[in-house]
């Protein structure tokens, strides 16, 4: 069932939760009411345990072509502590793997939403811009940290500096995005990614999220490890394989704590 909150859907079908930005007037561009709704909503869909991955994609072919700017004085004044940072960040730390699937434009805000994915999966037809250069405005530093972490400093320097948008397949060769598929082939392809997270163990893919994101100290890496050993979740995927049978994983993301 699809619940639509202002200009974000959501639609959880099985263990997957899409999350949908529409706005088609502006080509999808984040309101300032959607920046809000974001962290709201995601807080939802963390909290359900029925959910094991997320899916950000737009409507209409379109992911999300920036930000609506709003009032310019309260977007200075805000710098890296906007709503649009905030909803960022909070994508970031979603505890459970989060894949955008982006079809044309994805600039701006909308870049800056699909760099604070897990995953990014593109149609031959996306785009992908940074535009801070061509309007006066710094990117926020989170925001710049986080994209040369992905894509390295040459290439973030090169879309900073440049405002250029840079096609699919060249977003694929800097490692902007991990995969390029035909524009028909996009839905099928995310589905069976986000297919293959939900059957994996939820306690491996957890606590590679936090380890890989750096989120993950020392004391917390030894949960992990004793979590491993008193869940079963290791001695049942280990039985699995050699029965040759699917395993029957049990470790939930709420035993995360």
């Amino acid at each position: 069932m699809a619940v639509s909150d202002a200009e974000l859907t959501v639609e959880v079908t099985g263990a997957v939760a899409t999350v949908t930005i529409h706005n088609p007037a502006r080509r999808n561009a984040m309101t300032p009411g959607m920046w809000r709704r974001l962290p709201v909503l995601l807080d939802g869909l963390e909290a359900d345990p029925a959910v094991r991955a997320l899916v950000l994609t737009g409507a209409g072919g379109t992911f999300c072509a920036g930000a609506d700017l709003g009032d310019l004085d309260e977007l200075l004044d805000a710098g890296d502590h906007s709503i649009a940072v905030a909803a960022e960040e909070r994508l970031a730390a979603f505890a459970k793997p989060t894949v955008a699937a982006v079809q044309g434009a994805c600039v701006g805000g909308g870049c800056q939403l699909a760099v604070a994915c897990d995953l990014r999966i593109a149609a031959q037809d996306a785009r992908f811009g940074v535009p801070p250069a061509r309007l006066g405005l710094v990117y926020p530093a989170p925001t710049t940290r986080r994209l040369t972490r992905l894509v390295g400093p040459s290439t973030a320097k090169f879309l900073l500096f440049t405002a250029e948008l840079i096609d699919a397949e060249r977003a694929l060769r800097v490692g902007l995005v991990d995969e390029v598929l035909p524009v028909d082939g996009l839905t099928a392809r995310v589905d069976a990614i986000t297919a293959a997270i939900a059957q994996r163990s939820q306690l491996s893919v957890a606590a590679a999220k936090e380890i890989v994101d750096d989120r993950a100290g020392p004391a917390r890496i030894a949960w992990w490890h004793r979590k491993v050993r008193d869940s079963g979740e290791a001695r049942e995927g280990v039985a699995a394989h050699h029965e040759r049978r699917p395993p029957n994983f049990t470790w939930t993301p709420s035993d995360r704590h």
